[in-house]
Formats: C-alpha cells, structure tokens, sequence
C-alpha cells in the first residue's frame, strides 16, 4: 500500500513538473515598448562613470550619469558603447552605477540589424544573484526534507508559475480578477494539499478546509473593499498600468483578489496542520468520537491561529512601514493616519486576511471530524488512518 502511495505521489509530482514547464512556454499577453525584432537583452559591465551632469538636491540625485560599457553576452559580445542613466530624483526608481558593476542592457539595433544604433541600460544585474539563492533554497529543502521536501519545492516552483504565467495574464485579457483568482487558488490548493498531504482523507480535509476559508476570505474581500470605499488605486504602479493601454483593468476588484490571494498560503498551512494533527489522533485513537475529536480540532486551532494571525500582522506590516514612518514623522494623528486610503488598503489586508484564518481553523475541524473518526471507528484497526481514497 505504501509504494502504491509513493507511486501514485511520484506519478502526480511529474505530471506538476510537465504542467509547469508547459505554462512557462504560455505566451505573454504583454504590449512590449520595443518592436519586434529592433532589440537585444544583454549584460554588460559599467567601464567608466562620468558623474560631471548630476546634481546633489538634499538625499536625491537629478541628472544625467555618462556611461562606458562592455557588452558580456549575446551577439555583440565583447563590443564596447557609450552611454547615460537618466536620474529623476526618485529614490525608489533611479538606479547609480559603478566601475565594475553589471547591468542589464537592451541593445536598439539598425534598420537592417547588422549593429548596435544605442545601448540603453535598464538597471543592476540581479538575475545570477536570484539564481543562486533560489538553488540554495530548493537545494536545502530536498536535504533537509528529502522527499516531502522535494515536493515542497515542486509546490513552490508550481505555485510561482500558475501566478506569473496564467493569473496575471489572465487578468490582462480581460478576465474578471475575482474569478481568476479564485480559480488559480482553488488548483493550487488541491495541488499543495494532494502533493503534501497525500491522496488521503487527510489530504482531503485539508483542501476541503482550505477551500472553505478562502471562499469565506474572498468573499469579506469583495465586501470589505466596497464598503471602505477602496478603488485599489494605491497598488504599486496602478496608474502606470492603466496608461499604457490597461484602461479596461478593474483595480478595485485587483486589489479584493490580491486580499485573499496573499492570505491563502497561510489558510493552506493552517488547514494543513489542523488535518495532520487530527489524522495523528485518529491514528493513535481508532475509537475516537466524532465529538471528541471535532473537540480536539478546536483546541488546535486555536493554538494555531495565535501565531499565524501575528505572522500575516508582521509581513503585512514590513510592506508599509516607510509609509507609516513618513506619517509619524510629520505628526499626523493617528485616527487621520488611519483613515487614509493606502493605510486603510493595508489595514483591511491584515484584518480581512486574519478573519479568514480564523474561519478556516473551525472549518478544517468540522471537516477532519466527519471524514477522519466514522471510518476509522468502523475500521478494524489503526491502519486503515492511511488507507488511499478511491
């Protein structure tokens, strides 16, 4: 029975790994600045900085920095070009270069491409860093985890995919943002819960709980956004969206979707926790009651929520805190500071998110009872706790 388990589990991990090798070739729906075919992506290393056009204006930098580069990949490796990083004054968009820094570098061709009409640097060249701490990360998983972490790891990768590769284009297009949501989350939660927790009753009562509480979370979400009268202008780069081209994109309802996306990974591990501590003790207990151990669902739940409610309260928190300090710093009052419109769009990101983890802790217990304790009762011993659902 194991190794039909493993088998089964093995079969479902390699059907993820094709799935989302398949969406990585999903074509994007992106409106790309650049003609077909008039550019390249390279990288290339800052030889020389010319710092004589910009100008200081307190803690930001306004100007123009002259660039000397050399080309390290592609086509036109090893040819060397001129060229200038605009500052704007902005912080959090204007980028500073170095002798010996690597950049990642568009290359506008001619009209015939046989060469280089101007090299235009984007920004620092980051993706060899991401790389490397993505593998170390994938890589201390399956040492530590072995084969669950393997799986986590293919959880991960999959999650991430099914995200940049069918959710946001899918929003793109035209697909009410709700719904799309909603479905990706519903795929990725039967995903995580069958891979994780096997094609079990324990697995099931962990996707049946997840699912309950993000229905419950997206559904405070819509609300919640409706009634606080938030238009969802104060996502990151939302005007920018709407102006090249997205005018069509409902931000209110972008914004109600990203509620409960951000908080469905914490709905998933709280009812994957709750599902595995009572399958423990169905396990150990054969001849447990439904009451007893819906009583014992409660109690761990409630454990649970104690932490996970902080968690979202500190990631949450860290996204933020500049704009919270910048307030405190001017002395504005709390109760002007609270209802200000981005502060409300975080606030409601921590309190609708928090509800919909408490929801699910009552949801998984409700579930685990009636799918965990009658068979096991009516079992003939112990082992049946893991027998694989038909």
């Amino acid at each position: 029975m194991e190794f039909r388990d493993r088998r089964r589990e093995m079969l479902f991990a390699a059907a993820l790994a094709i799935a989302s090798a398949l969406m990585l070739a999903l074509p994007s729906p992106a409106r790309s600045p650049y003609p077909q075919g008039s550019s390249l992506r390279a990288v290339g290393e800052i030889l020389a900085v010319d710092d004589s056009l910009v100008k200081r204006i307190g803690p930001i930098k306004e100007g123009d920095q002259l660039l000397s580069l050399r080309v390290l990949t592609g086509p036109f490796k090893g040819r060397e070009f001129e060229s200038s990083n605009h500052l704007i004054g902005k912080l959090e968009l204007d980028k500073l270069f170095a002798p010996g820094d690597r950049a990642l570098v568009i290359l506008d061709l001619n009209a015939d491409r046989s060469d280089v009409a101007y090299a235009n640097v984007l920004d620092h060249f980051r993706l060899a860093s991401l790389v490397l701490l993505a593998t170390c990360f994938i890589a201390l998983l399956v040492v530590f985890g072995r084969w669950t972490g393997l799986k986590t790891a293919l959880c991960f990768a999959f999650s991430a995919v099914a995200i940049f590769k069918v959710l946001l284009p899918a929003m793109l297009v035209g697909i009410h943002p709700v719904f799309a949501t909603l479905v990706v989350v519903s795929v990725l939660a039967a995903v995580i819960s069958f891979l994780i927790g096997g094609f079990t009753r324990k697995g099931l009562v962990a996707f049946l709980g997840s699912m309950l509480g993000i229905l419950s979370t997206a559904l405070l979400a819509v609300v919640v956004t409706r009634i606080l009268k938030l238009n969802g202008a104060g996502i990151p780069y939302s005007e920018t969206l709407l102006y090249t081209g997205y005018q069509h994109l409902d931000l209110a309802a972008i914004f109600s979707s990203g509620i409960f996306l951000a908080s469905s990974g914490a709905v998933l591990d709280l009812a994957m926790d709750i599902a595995a501590a009572m399958d423990e003790i169905a396990f150990h207990k054969p001849d447990i009651g439904r009451g007893s151990l819906l009583k014992s669902g409660f109690s761990i739940g409630r454990m649970v929520i104690g932490t996970q409610t902080t968690t979202l309260l500190f990631a949450y928190s860290s996204g933020f805190s500049g704009l919270l300090l910048t307030f405190i710093a001017q002395g504005a009052p709390l109760a002007n500071v609270l209802n200000m419109v981005y502060v409300s769009s975080e606030l409601a990101n921590i309190l609708v998110g928090s509800l919909g983890l408490v929801l699910v802790a009552p949801f998984t217990a409700i579930v685990g009872a009636l799918l965990l304790s009658k068979p096991r009762a009516a079992s003939a011993g112990a082992k049946e706790a893991h027998l694989t659902l038909s």
